[in-house]
């Protein structure tokens, strides 16, 4: 992998609005939880900790056929407005990038692949946050992307994982296959026909749930809404993958309902 000290140009891919459904579902994302054995988890890791956990998830991306011709972005290298566009962009979250303090997390950093919007971020609340992010409504993709990356870094770093629980991560609700699909939907349909309110409901009803823009703790502005399971415990990852695509396809449905409504009996509202 090549150093960056500055954002690249790559890793906007998913923005291309060119998947299934791109007119409802911006992007895909699928992300996993992972850390490393025999290192403590998120803010017990101390700083000799964090720098050795980043030097040896640069050595294994080095290998690898994914990242090896990509590109490294230590986030203390980068300047605050650099780290926001990484954020703007969906390749890292608030907390390595630094909103929620103002600095960033010691040794985080971004391992961004060459030509698509996959990579791991390192040091965050876990060691490593595996993500693919895909445009459009292509759940299945984003998920073997990623996939295959894991396998590749399972290969030369021992995770964490116990055979009872699964992979071990620093919150509860990631255990298991720390395996979190989300999908950014714009749903102004919904929104404006007053249904928004019953759908989000039914979504958790049925153990998803929903944050605004940019991921948890996030406002929901200009009608988007990220769409994700909520927990990962007990269930493989096909079962999380297939049940949010199910659940989404349906949410796809309610909203080109709604379009079409306001289309026949209400083109004032829509109107610019």
């Amino acid at each position: 992998m090549r150093d960056a000290a500055q954002v690249p140009d790559h890793g906007m891919e998913w923005m291309s609005a060119d998947g299934p459904n791109a007119d409802i579902v911006l992007s895909t994302r699928v992300r996993l939880a992972r850390n490393l054995k025999d290192f403590p988890f998120g803010l017990r890791s101390g700083e000799s900790e964090r720098d050795a956990v980043l030097e040896m998830t640069r050595a294994a991306a080095d290998q690898s056929t994914a990242l090896g011709d990509g590109t490294a972005i230590p986030m203390s290298s980068l300047p605050a407005t650099s780290r926001r566009l990484l954020l703007e962009r969906h390749l890292v979250s608030s907390e390595l990038a630094g909103e929620e303090g103002g600095d960033p997390p010691r040794a985080a950093a971004l391992l961004l692949a060459a030509e698509e919007s996959l990579g791991v971020m390192v040091n965050e609340e876990d060691h490593l946050r595996l993500q693919s992010l895909v445009s459009g409504f292509r759940l299945r993709e984003a998920w073997l992307k990623v996939d295959r990356l894991d396998e590749e870094l399972s290969t030369r770093l021992r995770y964490a994982f116990h055979p009872e629980f699964g992979f071990l991560t620093s919150c509860p609700t990631n255990v298991g296959t720390g395996l979190r699909a989300s999908v950014l939907m714009h749903l102004p349909g919904l929104v404006l026909t007053q249904e928004i309110g019953r759908v989000l409901q039914g979504i958790n009803q049925v153990g998803l749930t929903f944050r605004g823009l940019y991921g948890e703790g996030s406002e929901v502005v200009g009608n988007f809404f990220q769409i994700s399971n909520q927990t990962t415990l007990g269930k493989g990852e096909e079962e999380l993958i297939d049940h949010l695509q199910k659940i989404v396809q349906q949410v796809i449905l309610y909203e080109q309902q709604a379009r079409s409504i306001l289309l026949r009996d209400a083109t004032a509202v829509i109107e610019d």
